[in-house]
């Protein structure tokens, strides 16, 4: 792959120029272990997990470039592509709780169309990956068309590889959120019962878990805001956006899983890389070779 390749994609993420650092250093390691891998396993299904704004999109454009390098074909699915729509969200806020209706925790995606996704890829068929559209909080009506074998998935999301938690640990609130809008629990049980079946089922088809672990929740904080920024600048007149005190309860709906995963997932993923505050990685995981 020529540097002009990786010189367009950081100039289409709006990146500096040293981000050819980053690449060169930690995404070309880790591209050929996940092609060492993809010998192995055909398809292989490589999740990437980070909080808000960690960079997982970013990484995986750039995984499926250096990829293409070694003639291995991976296209991405995130997980915010299979979100229910707002209508369906909204049945869900009046038949089950009412924060429901703001997308983010288990339930509010819709696993079946990602395991769909799996089988057509084994199987060697065409499909459609699906669109969410952030800006106006709906699904877009349609999708990107694949055809011809994919030999690895990236399946990136901020909850991907999420375990459920123990019933004892869903008892205290983390935030005013759940404290105010889910006294009772309800939001947050119906949530871990759904991590439980079939998101464990998506999960489950995982053969490798990266992790792209932030310092902590106030980091997410941080990166959502810039997220939000961007929309803004892309989209200013976007029915979807957020002001900061919207922004906070927002990501307030996401804190209690984050939290359990910063604990739960470096102990199972095969590749954990630390992100630093300036949204990149800090040292490279044991198991990777250097450049």
């Amino acid at each position: 792959m020529s540097s002009d390749t990786i010189d367009r994609l950081i100039k289409a993420h709006n990146l500096p120029e040293t981000y050819k650092n980053v690449v060169e250093t930690y995404w070309r390691p880790l591209a050929n272990a996940i092609a060492r891998e993809a010998t192995k396993h055909k398809p292989l299904i490589v999740g990437i997990n980070g909080a808000q704004g960690s960079g997982k999109s970013t990484l995986c454009a750039f995984l499926e470039v250096l990829l293409a390098k070694r003639s291995v074909r991976a296209v991405t699915l995130s997980i915010d592509d299979l979100y229910l729509g707002k209508a369906e969200r909204q049945k869900l806020a009046q038949e089950v709780h009412p924060l429901f209706a703001t997308r983010g925790v288990p339930g509010t995606h819709s696993p079946a169309l990602g395991l769909s996704i799996i089988e057509d890829i084994c199987a060697g068929r065409a499909f459609d990956l699906p669109r969410f559209d952030k800006a106006t909080d709906d699904r877009s009506p349609e999708g990107e068309r694949i055809t011809g074998p994919v030999d690895v998935l990236l399946l990136e999301g901020w909850c991907v590889g999420c375990r459920p938690q123990a019933d004892e640990e869903l008892l205290e609130p983390v935030n005013e959120l759940e404290r105010n809008e889910d006294p009772e629990g309800v939001w947050r049980a119906v949530a871990n019962l759904w991590l439980r079946g079939d998101y464990w089922k998506l999960f489950d088809q995982i053969d490798m878990l990266v992790m792209l672990k932030v310092d902590g929740f106030d980091a997410v904080l941080a990166n959502r805001r810039k997220q939000e920024d961007k929309l803004r600048a892309a989209h200013p007149n976007a029915p979807g956006l957020m002001e900061d005190a919207a922004l906070t309860r927002f990501c307030q709906h996401y804190e209690r899983l984050t939290l359990h995963m910063l604990e739960d997932l470096p102990r199972r993923a095969d590749y954990v890389f630390e992100i630093g505050a300036d949204q990149q990685p800090q040292a490279l995981p044991e198991g990777l070779a250097k450049p």
